[in-house]
């Protein structure tokens, strides 16, 4: 059974949701903010890394949610990272409120976390 859509769904969904710290990266560089972009950078790499690692096909029997988690708590660290970086969310104009918007991105979690990739286990 072919099932390169949800690899591709996998791979592009998870590197879609970190794009943003590689170029978030790359503008602290050219900010000549060296520290930071270097630590977005291997942020980002070791969420590449995690994505292919984790990826459900090299775990069939694995539920989704167990796989998502770790992905999760880098994503999680990313943005508190960023916060961290910027001094707090005034800096850039948003409040406590505005990570409000994380919640969204849970869904996965609750409508996929029970399924695995082997559909016969």
């Amino acid at each position: 059974m072919n099932r390169k859509g949800e690899k591709i769904g996998w791979i592009g969904g998870w590197l879609g949701g970190f794009i943003w710290l590689i170029l978030l990266s790359a503008v602290w560089i050219v900010q000549g903010k060296i520290s930071n972009g270097m630590m977005g950078i291997i942020l980002f790499i070791f969420a590449v890394s995690l994505i292919f690692m984790l990826a459900p096909w090299k775990h069939p029997n694995t539920k989704y949610w167990k796989l998502m988690l770790p992905i999760y708590s880098l994503f999680f660290i990313s943005v508190a990272l960023a916060i961290y970086l910027y001094d707090e969310l005034k800096n850039v104009g948003l409040t406590w409120m505005s990570l409000l918007w994380i919640i969204p991105c849970l869904i996965p979690l609750v409508t996929i976390g029970n399924r695995k990739w082997n559909i016969d286990g």
